[in-house]
């Protein structure tokens, strides 16, 4: 690794990165306790998944054994949360993989991952928006109640723009320039009613489930129907692999599928600078999040398909229709209502994270430094807030954007696979750090956790990929454009030494 200051594999030293944070004009309110985080945790991770994807995914490709599948996603999610876990314990700064990376392997791979997870972000608080808006206009419809056509947005016949899209992300914006501690109160609340919700699901499921549904628990396999050029999975055209759906390996495939329930939990590590104290509740955090959700998540998919055979589920409300199959509608309503009020939370924490990542890059001088000042009262990062706010209002508003969703999930797994390499890097070179928790088994659970990132990637469909070899082509150019020359960094500027780089 390089400590060239021309090169661009230059990296920032942990010291450095933590005393850039006490620089009053560019310093965050530090307010956030470990409950806080879990909130956010399970706030971001328990969205449309839990409520529409248990029974697409129990329907298509491994019925009943879809418990199994959300158990493998949560082991693979587990292991990358063991080395965010160490990262933000011990870097805790704002910038997630962003700045764990820029410790670690160097300068330029920590922009490509910021410009990732910039865009990442970006995309799943639009989609999030625009899912949330369906959901709110069909509970309007419920009650009689109907926006103009023009204002559905353009997924529906003669509309053009998403009004409650657009609206809820400016409302979001609002209260993220406001204050964090703020976003956590109404996360909580929020939060709250979104897991009652998932609990009167499973818990009033319960009394309708029949033991025949669960024969067989694990399916005959039945081999997919391939896909054909870039709409093939990469593994398909890579090496000839055609995944199945059901039997043991239907599990796996059903992984890569409802693996996407869990995104979220990195958005976490984005808060660690505004953490009380990160070294104790970061870890707490992340992985306390991930723990409720998985439980949640296999808990739902056992109860669904225990009311009705995975055969019949329905494929857009599977929940909802199992509880009128067996005679409930008014539950439909219920997971509904849970389904929009939860979809709130998601939108915010997406947004809170992108806007730390794009503050921990201008505060590097990566991008320009007049995004990192704080406000004088709240201590938030408001400028990029309302810049990508009102940006992300316009996307949502004014673009149909079901297509780029899974830009998200390969976004996701990118990150992942940076901060396992990270770990195994900071390790190596600055074996002096104080780690208040320590990733187990290093290099084992780092090299898994690389493993099964690159494996649910190669399973995303060749265009998925050739979108984020564009977006990365692009970020490379704008780094050579302006990141390089005005890094703080490059230009020697607020230096600290290295320490275990003193003798080389």
């Amino acid at each position: 690794m390089s400590s060239d200051l021309n090169s661009p594999f230059r990296t920032k030293s942990v010291e450095q990165s933590i005393l850039d944070t006490q620089e009053p004009e560019h310093q965050l309110k530090k307010s956030l306790s470990a409950w806080d985080l879990m909130v956010f945790g399970v706030g971001v991770i328990i969205g449309t998944g839990i409520f529409v994807l248990t029974g697409k995914v129990a329907k298509e490709t491994a019925g009943p054994s879809t418990a199994l599948a959300f158990v493998a996603a949560g082991v693979v999610c587990a292991l990358a949360a063991l080395c965010y876990a160490e990262f933000a314990s011990t870097v805790p700064v704002a910038g997630s993989a962003y700045t764990f990376s820029y410790a670690s392997i160097g300068e330029l791979p920590a922009w490509i991952i910021g410009w990732d997870l910039v865009l990442e972000f970006a995309l799943g608080t639009a989609v999030v928006a625009v899912g949330w808006s369906g959901y709110v206009r069909s509970l309007m419809d419920n009650a009689g109640l109907h926006l103009p056509a023009a204002l559905e947005g353009p997924d529906v016949p003669g509309g053009s723009f998403d009004l409650l899209a657009f609206v809820l992300v400016l409302v979001l914006t609002a209260i993220l320039v406001v204050g964090v501690k703020l976003s956590a109160r109404i996360t909580a609340i929020v939060v709250a009613i979104k897991v009652t919700v998932v609990l009167i699901v499973i818990f009033a499921g319960l009394f309708f489930i029949k033991g025949s549904n669960y024969e067989p628990f694990v399916p005959k396999a039945v081999k997919q129907e391939g896909g054909a050029g870039l709409d093939a999975p990469l593994v398909q055209l890579i090496f000839g692999y055609e995944p199945t759906n059901f039997g043991i390996m239907g599990i796996f495939t059903a992984a890569s599928v409802v693996f996407f329930a869990f995104i979220g939990f990195d958005v976490v590590a984005t808060a660690a600078e505004e953490t009380k104290l990160p070294q104790r509740d970061m870890p707490r955090g992340i992985l306390g999040s991930l723990l409720i959700c998985t439980v949640l998540y296999v808990a739902v998919s056992l109860v669904v398909t225990g009311m009705q055979h995975y055969s019949e589920l329905s494929v857009s409300a599977p929940l909802a229709d199992a509880f009128k199959s067996a005679g409930h509608p008014v539950y439909g309503g219920i997971i509904s209502f849970g389904a929009a009020v939860g979809l709130t939370t998601v939108c915010m924490i997406l947004l809170l994270g992108q806007t730390r990542v794009f503050f921990a890059m201008s505060r590097d001088g990566l991008l320009p430094r007049f995004f990192s000042r704080t406000h004088p009262k709240f201590r938030t990062p408001y400028r990029p807030t309302i810049l990508l706010g009102v940006v992300i209002a316009i996307v949502a508003g004014f673009t149909s954007i079901n297509e780029l969703a899974t830009l998200v999930n390969i976004g996701t797994l990118f990150a992942f696979v940076v901060v396992a390499l990270g770990v195994m890097v900071l390790r190596r070179t600055r074996p002096d750090l104080h780690r208040s928790f320590r990733t187990p088994w290093v290099p084992l659970v780092p090299i898994l956790s690389i493993a099964a990132s690159v494996w649910l990637m190669l399973n995303l469909p060749a265009e998925t990929w050739l979108r984020f070899g564009i977006w990365m082509v692009i970020g490379v150019a704008v780094y050579y454009l302006y990141g390089k020359r005005h890094s703080r960094l490059g230009r020697g500027e607020g230096m600290t030494p290295n320490p275990a780089r003193q003798d080389r």
